[in-house]
């Protein structure tokens, strides 16, 4: 029986300066969070000592575990991977850059047993360069008026979803920025609560202006192509 409701799955890319920081937030919050919860990261390739210290930290406390890749796939099928693996009732997802903060959580879960997808929207209260504030903003309202998810900030770090809701959902590069829309196509309902956002104090940001607005856009006619197709259904008795 798991005793587990909630995983909450962190992908790893070359974020040694974090890891540490990651572990003690993530101590604290489970010390007080609102569900039992642990932590799966998802190391996707890392060149740097990521993998040495994931696997010191979940040496020494069961709540975290880890998956490693045989190389960088990047951090869709990193996310993919999670959602695999996961076995609790409730899946979640932070950023290992901690921009967001793990106790926001608690905020999600308030609303997720009448939603199926709950999402952090840092929308007003951003800590990133002007260049990447702005970028941001362009990318969602390109994604917004493609998908129609009524999201300010779809692609914030910070969200929870019914496993069975997530294991669900139709997998491709770019995944990332189109969770809501996913919940969505299964008919299923998404919320945006406002969370707090804190400045990237380690590590470098693995995505760069081409990615947060070309990326973005190319992404979003795989996915009008992919609405088309999908596939939902219903049984009765």
């Amino acid at each position: 029986m798991e005793k587990y409701k909630l995983t909450i799955i962190i992908p790893v890319f070359n974020e040694s300066e974090n890891l540490k920081r990651v572990e003690r937030e993530f101590l604290d919050y489970f010390k007080s969070s609102k569900l039992q919860s642990k932590a799966l990261f998802i190391n996707d390739g890392s060149t740097d000592d990521s993998l040495k210290i994931i696997k010191s930290i979940c040496k020494e406390n069961e709540r975290f575990q880890y998956i490693n890749f045989d190389r960088n796939y990047g951090l869709s099928t990193a996310i993919k991977a999670g959602f695999d693996h996961v076995k609790t009732e409730l899946t979640g997802y932070i950023d290992a850059d901690l921009q967001t903060h793990p106790k926001d959580f608690d905020l999600l879960i308030e609303h997720i047993g009448e939603y199926d997808l709950v999402t952090g929207n840092r929308s007003n209260n951003r800590k990133d360069s002007f260049v990447k504030n702005m970028s941001s903003k362009i990318a969602n309202t390109i994604r917004r008026w493609f998908t129609n998810d009524g999201m300010d900030d779809t692609s914030c770090p910070l969200k929870i979803i019914k496993t069975s809701y997530a294991q669900r959902i139709p997998m491709f590069k770019g995944l990332h920025r189109f969770l809501p829309a996913m919940i969505l196509l299964q008919n299923g309902l998404i919320k945006q609560i406002e969370v707090r956002h804190f400045p990237r104090v380690a590590g470098k940001a693995k995505f760069g202006l081409f990615n947060r607005l070309f990326g973005p856009l190319i992404d979003c006619f795989a996915y009008m192509w992919m609405k088309k197709k999908y596939i939902n259904y219903k049984t009765k008795s």
